[in-house]
Order: C-alpha cells, then sequence, then structure tokens
C-alpha cells in the first residue's frame, strides 16, 4: 500500500537515486548528469518556501517514488502556473502509485495559489506518462519538435495542461 507525505530532507537521497535511473538510463528527461544531493536539498528547501508540494510515496518505509509542482517560469505573472514531475522508482511502475502522487499533488496545489498546472513530457514513443496526466484531466496543449538531444537522436516534448479549481 502506497503512502504518501511530503517530503523530508531524509527523503532526498532515496529521491536522488530515482531520478538518476531516469538521467543515465532514459531519455525521459532532458539532464544530462544527476543532480548531486545539494541540488535536491535547495529544490527542496525552494519549493517549501513558496508553499509549493514536495511529495515522496513509500511502500513499507522504502521511498519508491516522488512528485513535486515547481515554478513554471520566473516571470511574476507566471506565479500561479507550475510544472509538474512524477518519477517511480525503476520496477514500480503499474501499479497506481504514479496516480495516486500525481492527484494528491494535484490536491495540493490550490493551497499555494495555483490554478495552471503544466506537464513536459518528453515523446519516448511510450504512451504511458502522456495517459497518465489524461487520466487525471489533462489535456494536450502544444507538441515542440526536436527540441532535446540526448543520447544520441533528437526528442519532441509534448506539453500538456490542466486547470484547477
Amino acid at each position: 500500500m502506497l503512502s504518501i507525505r511530503a517530503a523530508e530532507p531524509g527523503d532526498l537521497t532515496a529521491v536522488a537515486a530515482i531520478y538518476a535511473h531516469y538521467v543515465t538510463e532514459t531519455v525521459v528527461t532532458f539532464d544530462d548528469e544527476p543532480p548531486p544531493l545539494d541540488a535536491w536539498q535547495t529544490r527542496l528547501s525552494d519549493l517549501s518556501a513558496r508553499g509549493l508540494p514536495f511529495l515522496v510515496g513509500e511502500v513499507d518505509g522504502t521511498v519508491v517514488g516522488y512528485a513535486f509542482a515547481g515554478p513554471w517560469k520566473p516571470k511574476p505573472a507566471y506565479r500561479h502556473t507550475v510544472e509538474n514531475s512524477v518519477y517511480l522508482a525503476p520496477g514500480w511502475g503499474g501499479r497506481g502509485h504514479g496516480t495516486q502522487l500525481l492527484q494528491a499533488l494535484l490536491d495540493d496545489c490550490p493551497k499555494a495559489g495555483v490554478r495552471q498546472v503544466i506537464a513536459v513530457i518528453a515523446d519516448t514513443g511510450s504512451d504511458a506518462s502522456a495517459a497518465l496526466h489524461r487520466r487525471l484531466g489533462f489535456t494536450e496543449a502544444g507538441r515542440l519538435t526536436g527540441v532535446g538531444r540526448k543520447h544520441g537522436r533528437w526528442i519532441d516534448t509534448v506539453l500538456m495542461q490542466r486547470a484547477l479549481g
């Protein structure tokens, strides 16, 4: 059973390891190098200061996934719009945990004054992330063609959007 709660500093080693897998083994994120632990600590502090959610999902005390909402753009007029991120540890997909994490994130976003949530999804040939977002009410807002290059290939991104409240 997945238990979802606010991320704490002690969770960040697990969060960093989950993300590092996607950085080094996939094209779903455009980072080339896994961020160091202190970058995750800065992110958690920044999001907390903004009142934005950073959640972890645990099974039997082990962090198996995380989700957070970060600023969409730095300009002040975008302050009510966020970009979401949801990642599960390898081997933990297909159990509904991503759906539970994203739903919990969407439930928490209005507390921070969020009205729009944007998902930027690398078009890897798999529909899993887009399908997750569609299940929770996101609609496709656009496509950026060939905007990322990783592991020797050009990658499109699909923009999905959901209004809150």
